[in-house]
């Protein structure tokens, strides 16, 4: 009866309509099995109760209460076989809270890792730019020193405006320097505070990994470092050498012109 049912609601479908998914394909399946089961039985119910009527009277009404329990065991079945046919929903249990803290801690990581990697590039840019700015004015102090007593005054005015001027871009790029080096110290620290979080949380493989970004981002600024550092040596070689060059120059131009004054005195 129940399948009858099943097959009832099935029928109030559109005559034609297509079916909605696969959930009523396999309810259907199953009522016209339960269906077929049924009718074989019943069947089989009537031809035997026919013979038994026709052999013993008596037994009439044992056959009555067996074909009772026969059926209700048919019954049984269908419903049986309808409930089967309903797909279980799969039910996400909920998450415990390590699981949740687990899972914040490996985000932290990931937020503190993209700072980190965002602050290393601005660093290394910076300390590179700087290098770049300090050859350059080595190079033109170079170049000055080596023309000292050829050139005019207006020459001589022109090359140091050009000295001033990088010397001033030297300065702006050691500034930006300090300040990218101040934003990539902090986020060194935050994501060692986070790998311990992490840690701590149970997650491991995100503290792990965090601290793998520590590593390489030192390793990379301290490259860097070694450059501009080298660039800085260089400069305050230049300088020495500027000095010693300026003080020749003017004292052989000093003597030069006490020699011009006592040719005029005689």
């Amino acid at each position: 009866m129940q399948a009858l049912r099943k097959c009832a609601v099935c029928a109030t479908r559109p005559a034609g309509g297509p079916l909605q998914n696969r959930t009523d394909i396999l309810l259907l399946r199953t009522n016209m099995a339960a269906l077929r089961r049924g009718a074989a039985c019943l069947s089989f119910l009537r031809s035997s109760a026919s013979v038994l009527v026709n052999k013993r009277k008596p037994t009439v009404q044992r056959l009555g209460r067996w074909t009772d329990v026969v059926c209700t065991s048919i019954a049984s079945l269908s419903v049986g076989s309808g409930l089967c046919a309903v797909p279980f929903t799969q039910h996400v249990d909920n998450l415990s809270h390590d699981c949740l803290i687990k899972r914040a801690a490996s985000l932290v990581t990931d937020s503190a890792s993209t700072y980190l990697s965002q602050t290393t590039l601005a660093l290394i840019d910076a300390l590179t730019d700087y290098a770049t700015a300090v050859h350059t004015l080595i190079a033109i102090q170079r170049r000055y020193l080596a023309s000292l007593g050829k050139l005019t005054p207006a020459e001589e005015n022109s090359i140091w405006q050009v000295i001033i001027g990088q010397r001033t871009d030297v300065s702006d790029r050691l500034e930006e320097c300090k300040r990218f080096e101040s934003t990539w110290t902090n986020a060194l620290n935050l994501c060692e505070m986070a790998a311990e979080a992490a840690y701590t949380s149970g997650a491991d493989q995100a503290s792990i990994t965090v601290k793998t970004h520590i590593q390489l981002a030192q390793t990379q600024v301290s490259e860097v470092q070694k450059i501009s550092k080298e660039a800085e040596k260089k400069l305050a070689e230049a300088k020495v050498e500027e000095i010693q060059r300026m003080a020749e120059y003017t004292g052989s131009r000093e003597e030069h012109e006490l020699h011009e004054a006592y040719l005029r005195e005689d």
